[in-house]
């Protein structure tokens, strides 16, 4: 019978359902990596969402592992070639968040262009402000989406109730669908009006989005990341938002996350940096935290797709 270390809590049915397959099941929710390191190696699989970094030596010690299962998209708190060296399986989910990222991502885009956060906080203060809130429409824009996977595609689909072009540049060929047209990426950069990220944390991808990238454009744009916070350098957004080549932003993630994604900053923190002070300020920026993914029916999902994936696995599943 396979043994499997859950380090995180996720939906009752991931258990329940291995259970039923016939699993062996341990939960091990608060010692440190260096305690579970002593144990792993009684272990088969492993289930985690982004406790700590799963890394070489982890891995050495993990001498029976032949999965692991990431319930959330990216796998970048994982060591994933030295993984693949030692024949381990990984298991990410994707499917299971994707619709909640591209209805939270047209959350922000919507709430930017028609002030929505600045208003209500005006109000609050008995602020009657109409002119001064005076919104855009999203019609007769160009949305452009970075990276066409699961996460990108959600957003298109979310996207064909406006009349808006969508735009999409990855760097895989021909994922282009009738929901996004595929466009280098001078194209991409002359024609966006809009800019959402749906990336992966991959070396490609850190700093992407640098003083260098935003000047390319042609126009002024909105800016929209629901990928990874490090994906933005945040000083070089800061400076675009100050001359306006940035128009305003929808954050869910930032640069400065913890690779837990758990914490970032506490209360007058002195350590907070100066451009992430500017963020918290500005009226043209909505922060959320990393919770595009995180709704009541993902986590079901997330869980379910972790669970019919192991099972489509003869390896796993034969054991």
């Amino acid at each position: 019978m396979m043994k499997i270390l859950h380090l995180d809590t996720n939906h009752p049915l991931l258990i329940k359902q291995l259970n039923e397959l016939g699993f062996q099941n341990h939960q091990e929710y608060t010692a440190s990596k260096k305690d579970i390191e002593t144990i792993i190696s009684n272990y088969d699989g492993i289930i985690i969402r982004s406790r700590f970094t799963i890394d070489k030596t982890f891995l050495d010690a993990a001498k029976n592992l032949k999965f692991i299962g990431r319930v959330g998209a990216g796998l970048e708190n994982i060591d994933c070639d030295y993984a693949e060296k030692k024949g381990v399986i990984l298991i990410s989910a994707p499917e299971g968040n994707s619709n909640a990222v591209g209805e939270h991502t047209l959350a922000l885009l919507l709430s930017l262009f028609n002030k929505l956060n600045k208003a209500d906080s005006e109000i609050r203060e008995g602020k009657w402000l109409r002119e001064d809130n005076r919104g855009l429409e999203l019609d007769g824009k160009t949305v452009g989406i970075i990276g066409y996977g699961n996460m990108g595609k959600a957003f298109a689909k979310k996207l064909r109730g406006f009349d808006v072009d969508v735009l999409c540049y990855d760097i895989k060929a021909n994922v282009g669908d009738k929901n996004a047209k595929q466009v280098s990426l001078a194209t991409f950069q002359e024609q966006a009006d809009v800019v959402s990220l749906h990336t992966p944390q991959t070396e490609l991808t850190k700093k992407m989005v640098n003083s260098k990238f935003i000047h390319a454009f042609n126009k002024p744009f909105w800016l929209l990341n629901t990928a990874r916070g490090k994906s933005v350098v945040t000083n070089d957004l800061v400076s675009a938002l100050k001359t306006g080549k940035i128009l305003g932003a929808g954050l869910d993630v930032l640069e400065y996350e913890k690779a837990s994604f758990e914490n970032l900053f506490k209360n007058n923190d002195e350590n907070m940096p100066e451009a992430f002070r500017y963020l918290i300020q500005a009226q043209n920026v909505i922060l959320t935290p990393h919770v595009a993914g995180w709704t009541v029916e993902s986590k079901e999902k997330l869980a379910q797709t972790i669970v019919d994936k192991i099972k489509a696995i003869p390896k796993l599943r034969n054991c």
